[in-house]
């Protein structure tokens, strides 16, 4: 899957840009303390897996996309998480995965999104849906969140803090 697969590519790339900082000061780190000792601990066979995994996902979906404009798919799996239910999500890769599922397969396609508010909870905080096109149809994104938001107002609506 390749979610599995993004975490898998992510992990190294995480490690890698905290290089310098990381493990001299882990304990700052908090819970993205397990997604660098992941990228650590990678061997560069799951690395190259998880990269075939990305490049068939990407042909495939371009596959798909030649004849889809936009895609709208929603941005994340949960909505009103405390910030405890995070940490506990974020603890496993099968939370973490199961959490980016939605957003993160066009995260590894290199598709570009767009990612717009579309209202809020019962506990107000905000909601938000995200489009897809496909590669090199940024300004159909553009046009269409502008669009979105023209005849919407949830782009001037904030939550209370």
């Amino acid at each position: 899957m390749v979610t599995t697969a993004w975490g898998t590519i992510c992990a190294p790339e995480t490690a890698l840009a905290h290089k310098a900082t990381y493990p001299a000061r882990s304990p700052e780190y908090g819970g993205l303390r397990n997604l660098i000792e992941s990228g650590r601990a990678a061997s560069g066979m799951d690395v190259m897996e998880a990269h075939h995994k990305r490049l068939a996902f990407t042909g495939n979906l371009a596959a798909s996309l030649t004849d889809i404009d936009l895609l709208l798919i929603p941005t994340q799996t949960h909505a009103d998480f405390t910030v405890a239910q995070e940490q506990e999500l974020f603890a496993t890769a099968e939370g973490l995965s199961g959490f980016v599922r939605f957003a993160t397969p066009f995260d590894m396609s290199g598709s570009p999104t767009i990612t717009l508010p579309g209202g809020f909870t019962p506990k107000g905080l905000p909601l938000s849906f995200q489009l897809v096109s496909r590669h090199l149809e940024e300004a159909l994104l553009v046009r269409a969140g502008h669009a979105y938001q023209q005849v919407t107002d949830w782009h001037h609506r904030h939550p209370s803090l």
